[in-house]
């Protein structure tokens, strides 16, 4: 346990931090799972829609500071390419 004020005061913003952090990771990671889920089983039109669901969830993740613009920018093309075989073939 921290002895000075400013060593709890920084434990509070961490956890409060910790628990931000995690809400929207979590959301973006199971944005993700429902397009890969959507493609695997070959529906399109949701995957399509997921997609666009995932996008935004993702930017708005970089826009709170929670995952750098490049990892966002890497994982949007992941989830693009897939949905993109679904019509290719």
């Amino acid at each position: 346990m921290p002895n000075k004020k400013s060593a709890k005061r920084r434990m509070r913003v961490a956890e409060r931090n910790r628990i931000y952090n995690r809400y929207w990771t979590t959301r973006c990671k199971n944005a993700v799972k429902k397009v890969l889920e959507a493609v695997a089983a070959g529906d399109k039109e949701s995957a399509g829609k997921n997609l666009d669901l995932a996008q935004s969830v993702i930017d708005k993740a970089v826009v709170k500071g929670v995952m750098h613009r490049n990892t966002a920018a890497r994982r949007k093309k992941l989830i693009s390419r897939h949905v993109k075989s679904l019509t290719d073939i």
